[in-house]
């Protein structure tokens, strides 16, 4: 039998660097020519899988390949897409295998969160249920950082430096037009149900004053009265308010503040904007002049001022994930081990799919201030070595230039996915 082809796919929000992931993973891939054969990438996710759309990534050049490590988003598309069970339905399984074994697959390696990690871990009990042979692994990816076992998830990284640097220089600006002009100043961030994102806003204040001023974290109930009074305290001695407010921030009753009445295509609540709620308290409660901002995809897709350790490590994660399938590992995540000691240092680790899938890590109780409005030093000594370094993508003319990728499709063999 000829060498088995790898079908690698992204899954779920895109990041600054899970391209450099890809990038990590079909470079692996040409290096061990002769042990595994075509890295095939699904258009869309798992998506291109069930509809047969692969994408030949031996089409593209040397050059390309290499430029994927400093360009942003998807580059062969990704989804929020979740696999039913077995046995609720077990048609998509078979149709997963019918085109594995028409591609000649042997290998599926998924790019994504905690969704996508289930996704990985029932793809993975294929071979025991379905007598078809798949070696699985699992490559962390979310700006969330809510993935359990591993130390941090790559995109997490360069989130936290956007969200960090972009607070500092709003908190100067606001400070610069206080006195006749905007007094408070929110930025809302990403974190559905932790708070990663919006505690890194915090590694900005280095000194007293410094914004941001309040931190509001998922991990801690909203509470109203308390929140009204530290604004009002913060103008009053500093002249401004700086505030970095996580989307997922809840009620006592555990609802959501920006509750909007939907779900997503994982079922998560649709939130509608925590920023112009907490605005709209200062302005009704305290009367001072707000400015607010939803850092939403820019904050994600910030690649020109991402974190060199992020990049490294999305890189170092896909190139793991290729030597570890073909050292016959099956069924784990390939994960980020931090090393103890003084200084920063970081190694590759595993861990098993069933530990990973549908966990989701909140942001422990030490790194959350007493007043529940900032960060510990805890937490510093965890973040900031996340954020460190600079990895510029080449520039021409003041712009950033990124790769756009042919996204060749291989031939069809089957006939189309048919859908209820």
């Amino acid at each position: 039998m000829s060498k088995q082809n790898i079908f690698y796919a992204q899954s779920g929000g895109v990041t600054a660097v899970i391209n450099a992931s890809a990038c990590g993973v079909i470079e692996t891939a040409r290096q061990h020519k002769d042990k595994v054969g075509k890295v095939y990438a699904g258009r869309n996710g798992i998506l291109g899988a069930l509809n047969e759309e692969l994408i030949d990534t031996s089409k593209e050049t040397k050059k390309n390949i290499a430029g994927l490590r400093y360009t942003p988003g998807g580059a062969f598309g990704s989804c929020r897409y979740k696999l039913k069970s077995i046995e609720e339905n077990r048609a998509q399984y078979e149709r997963l295998i019918e085109v594995f074994e028409a591609h000649n697959i042997g290998y599926f390696l998924y790019n994504g969160g905690g969704d996508s990690q289930d996704t990985a871990h029932k793809v993975s009990q294929l071979s025991k249920t379905m007598g078809y042979p798949i070696t699985c692994i699992g490559i962390p990816k979310t700006v969330d950082n809510d993935l359990p076992i591993t130390d941090n998830c790559p995109g997490f990284g360069s989130v936290a430096k956007y969200v960090a640097i972009s607070i500092r220089e709003a908190g100067l600006d606001v400070a610069s037009m206080a006195e006749t002009s905007t007094k408070v100043f929110i930025m809302e961030v990403m974190g559905r149900h932790s708070g990663w994102i919006a505690a890194a806003g915090g590694l900005a204040a280095e000194n007293a004053g410094d914004a941001p001023h309040i931190i509001l974290l998922p991990e801690v109930p909203f509470n109203k009265a308390t929140f009204l009074k530290r604004v009002d305290h913060c103008v009053k001695k500093y002249g401004f308010c700086a505030i970095v407010v996580s989307e997922g921030v809840r009620h006592p009753n555990g609802n959501f503040l920006a509750d909007a009445g939907l779900t997503d295509a994982f079922g998560h609540t649709q939130l509608g904007g925590a920023a112009p709620v907490v605005a709209q308290l200062i302005k009704s409660e305290l009367n001072y002049k707000y400015h607010w901002a939803v850092a939403d995809y820019l904050q994600r897709s910030a690649r020109h001022i991402a974190s060199k350790t992020d990049v490294e490590q999305a890189y170092a994660l896909g190139k793991a994930a290729v030597e570890y399938a073909i050292k016959g590992k099956n069924a784990i995540m390939v994960t980020i081990e931090r090393k103890s000691g003084p200084r920063y240092g970081w190694k590759i680790g595993e861990t098993p799919l069933k530990k990973v899938a549908n966990v989701e890590r909140e942001l422990p109780k030490r790194y959350i201030s007493k007043n529940g409005f900032g960060i510990t030093q805890a937490c510093r000594n965890y973040l900031e070595p996340l954020i460190a370094g600079e990895d510029y993508p080449p520039y021409k003319k003041g712009l950033p230039q990124y790769v756009k990728l042919k996204n060749i499709l291989v031939k069809k063999k089957l006939e189309a996915l048919v859908t209820d």
